[in-house]
């Protein structure tokens, strides 16, 4: 098993090898405004998984996915070519879920907001349902209470 920094590095080396190469573009018509989000290496350093979101529709997602698909032979030679590791990883693209989980983010703050204030404007109107104050108070002895005795 390789060092950890070894695997961190060499995800880092891969996410710019693979960035540049999809800037300056793939004969792919069906790929997208593709981003690479983050790299990750097993410890073996033999497989390199590769987390891509695309600007769009999910159809211009599909057509992206099936484009890289198509292109991670030509890829991964690329990666091969600039790494100074002995074995090439096997590369998989996996679709991030980055802006799906912001969208569902942004809606649980909205609905948050939503009840904090309806807790405010019940708030302002609310009673209390016995005394204000409710708690038992030790009992204040008078000098003038002591002398009547």
């Amino acid at each position: 098993m390789a060092d950890p920094t070894r695997a961190a590095r060499m995800a880092d080396h891969i996410k710019q090898i693979v960035a540049r190469r999809l800037e300056r573009g793939l004969r792919d018509p069906r790929l997208g405004f593709v981003t690479i989000t983050d790299v990750r290496v097993t410890g073996d350093l033999q497989h390199a998984s590769i987390f891509y979101t695309v600007y769009g529709s999910d159809e211009e997602r599909a057509d992206s996915a099936a484009a890289l698909k198509s292109a991670t032979g030509m890829l991964r030679s690329e990666v091969g070519k600039n790494l100074t590791s002995r074995l090439t990883p096997t590369i998989e693209f996996i679709a991030d879920a980055l802006p799906e989980n912001a969208k569902h983010l942004d809606e649980l703050l909205a609905e948050a907001r939503r009840r904090d204030e309806e807790i405010e404007r019940q708030k302002a109107t609310a009673k209390y349902a016995g005394d204000e104050d409710p708690y038992v108070k030790p009992r204040v002895i008078d000098e003038d209470d002591d002398e009547e005795r």
